[in-house]
Order: structure tokens, then C-alpha cells, then sequence
């Protein structure tokens, strides 16, 4: 994609939508050391996070898993995560939603 629109979220974190319609979502995000997101779940979306550079820690219903550069995770919708950069340096993801995830979150305390 050409020109992909950029917000920033969290803590300096940096999105990319790549792909932005009714039915499919896929995001490229940025998160610096030690950044975190708030656990949450989404009623609708099905979710399939791919590390592009970088070590993700994922928190899936409590379990934290990590994810390497080349690999990714699949989060079914109702699924309480979290995801986290929890090396030293940045770590750079896909997140493929669908449908899209924005306006179907719910923040979980835990």
C-alpha cells in the first residue's frame, strides 16, 4: 500500500493500516521496549498477530507466550490478550483482523 494512514497508540507506539475495510483489517504495528497494551477481548474479530522483526510477548487468557520474528499467533474472538514488548528493542507485527477490530474491543481488568 501506498501512503498507509498512521496513528499512534499506548506509550509511543505506531500503527499502519495496510489494509482498511468493512470486512478485513491488517495493521502494521511498532512497539518500543517495554511498551504493553491493556488486555482486552473482541466480541467479533478473529485475530492472527505475525512478528516481522523483533520478540512478542503475548498473554492469551493468562498464559504468556513468546512470539519470534517469522512466527505468529492466531486469537479466537472472546479471547482475553495482552500483547507486550518485553525485550530490549522494538518489535514490528502484522495484526490481520476480521472482521476489523476497532469498535469491537472490550478492555478486561485482570
Amino acid at each position: 500500500m501506498k501512503n498507509p494512514t498512521h496513528y499512534a497508540w499506548g506509550q509511543g507506539c505506531d500503527g499502519w493500516h495496510l489494509v482498511r475495510t468493512e470486512r478485513l483489517s491488517v495493521i502494521e504495528e511498532r512497539m518500543p521496549p517495554g511498551t504493553f497494551e491493556i488486555p482486552h477481548h473482541h466480541r467479533l474479530s478473529h485475530q492472527f498477530f505475525y512478528v516481522l522483526h523483533g520478540i512478542l510477548t503475548m498473554v492469551v487468557t493468562g498464559q504468556a507466550t513468546t512470539v519470534s520474528s517469522g512466527s505468529g499467533i492466531e486469537i479466537a474472538p472472546g479471547t482475553i490478550h495482552q500483547a507486550r514488548n518485553d525485550s530490549n528493542s522494538d518489535v514490528r507485527f502484522l495484526v490481520i483482523s476480521q472482521p476489523p477490530s476497532h469498535g469491537d474491543r472490550v478492555d478486561t481488568e485482570v
